[in-house]
């Protein structure tokens, strides 16, 4: 069966489209990327999308339409990799664009709520394609009392488990999340959390500080000093300090966390502030890496994610985790192109829910039993 994976992350630059060729079922699952592209937000979409993540004020009207719109722009970014690779789809997997994330209970109208939000409707999907679409994949995991993130573990005990080495997979997104495979590891001894922020609070900080999305490849990091007492600071936030099944999102390290983070860096130069938020993400990742070891032993770290393309942000981690010996690779080392993964990841679980089979990993999420994820639209 040929799936489409459809992944727009928290960052909000873009989508991601893998077409897999997928047979087996469960963990015996076989998987095949055909092809795969990334395009970019039009820019006044990706101000929409920025302006509703998170927002404490927004109309009903403009999240109904931005639903929408996004399901359009999905369906014309399947299209384009169809067309290119010369292959149809037979079914969709969208992540959807993620614009509230709540995956701890919290007080609300006297009951205790946990909740998550992704845009991009899969009835439109599904009729603008002419296939079945999987969408909304995340609340089916809450509803188990999971944290409903991180989802991308079930793809990585299918590529990455290994009977005499232990692994661990990162991903550099938005937010930074690893998956840590120990040797000869079944899905109940399988570790994944978010480990906070990956590009999110460097682009920020880019945007506002350079008026550019991104700092391409670490170039203005590196032209400044890290911060430290600022680093130290900053790695102090609560969320590092939370334990076992954790996800986090611009809830936690959004439009808010950068303000207070640029306030607290004073007068020092816009390189010095970007240098030290991209120190932030390396040690945070970092630190969640050394705090694996003692309960296993792990060989290698397979790295994806846009946060890959930034040499500095590399670097810094390379530097922290040197002492570990680990050996440090990028995804495509094992067949997996960095820039597809969590597009493949999305085309594994609409696979799963077709054939009817669970795909969260309650050891990572948090969830009290398996669970099939998410909505089936059929035309």
């Amino acid at each position: 069966m040929i799936v489409a994976g459809v992944m727009s992350g928290t960052s909000a630059d873009g989508v991601d489209v893998a077409l897999v060729r997928l047979t087996g079922r469960g963990l015996r699952t076989k998987f095949e990327i055909v092809a795969h592209r990334g395009f970019r937000y039009p820019v006044a979409v990706r101000k929409a999308v920025l302006a509703a993540m998170n927002a404490q004020s927004i109309s009903v009207a403009e999240l109904a339409r931005l639903n929408f719109l996004l399901a359009e722009l999905y369906a014309d970014c399947v299209r384009k990799t169809e067309r290119a690779a010369g292959v149809r789809a037979e079914l969709v997997g969208c992540h959807g664009q993620t614009i509230y994330h709540q995956g701890r209970p919290a007080k609300y109208l006297a009951r205790n709520i946990a909740c998550t939000w992704q845009l991009g409707d899969g009835s439109v999907l599904a009729a603008r394609l002419g296939v079945p679409v999987v969408a909304d994949f995340r609340p089916a995991d809450i509803a188990a009392h999971g944290q409903g993130a991180p989802l991308v573990p079930f793809l990585d005990l299918l590529a990455f488990r290994h009977p005499r080495r232990g692994r661990i997979v990162l991903n550099i997104g938005g937010i930074a999340n690893l998956t840590a495979i120990p040797a000869a590891a079944s899905a109940k001894d399988v570790r994944a959390f978010d480990t906070g922020p990956g590009n999110m609070v460097m682009d920020a900080l880019c945007e506002k500080l350079f008026n550019l999305p991104y700092d391409r490849g670490g170039q203005l990091a590196s032209k400044g000093v890290v911060l430290e007492k600022v680093l130290t600071t900053q790695l102090r936030h609560p969320f590092f300090r939370r334990r076992g099944a954790r996800s986090a999102g611009r809830e936690e390290f959004g439009r808010e966390f950068a303000e207070m983070f640029l306030s607290a860096c004073g007068t020092a130069s816009a390189n010095d502030v970007l240098a030290t938020a991209t120190a932030l993400t390396a040690h945070s990742i970092a630190r969640a890496v050394r705090g694996l070891f003692g309960e296993n032993q792990y060989h290698d770290l397979f790295i994806s994610g846009g946060g890959t393309r930034n040499r500095t942000l590399m670097t810094i981690l390379s530097r922290e985790l040197a002492a570990l010996g680990l050996s440090i690779e990028h995804t495509d080392a094992a067949g997996i192109p960095s820039q597809a993964k969590e597009a493949l990841a999305f085309a594994v679980l609409a696979y799963q829910t077709w054939r009817g089979e669970p795909s969260n990993v309650p050891a990572a999420t948090g969830a009290q039993h398996s669970a099939i994820l998410g909505k089936v639209s059929r035309v």
